[in-house]
């Protein structure tokens, strides 16, 4: 694997886990289904995101 190869790989795992690249697809789907409303700040999303997970709570094994 040559070094920008493996850098991009590094960059998509990294972004992956830090939760970057859901907040960008986040900004394209929204995007696309509300092109005229602004696209909410990564601190709204979160904030979208937390009370959605605390008012649709998923069961969790173990």
């Amino acid at each position: 694997m040559t070094v920008p190869r493996w850098a991009r790989a590094v960059r998509w795992y990294l972004r992956e886990l830090t939760g970057e690249a859901e907040y960008d697809r986040y900004c394209e789907r929204h995007r696309r289904r509300h092109p005229h409303a602004p696209v909410p700040t990564r601190r709204e999303h979160e904030a979208l995101r937390t009370l959605h997970r605390e008012n649709h709570p998923q069961s969790r094994c173990c």
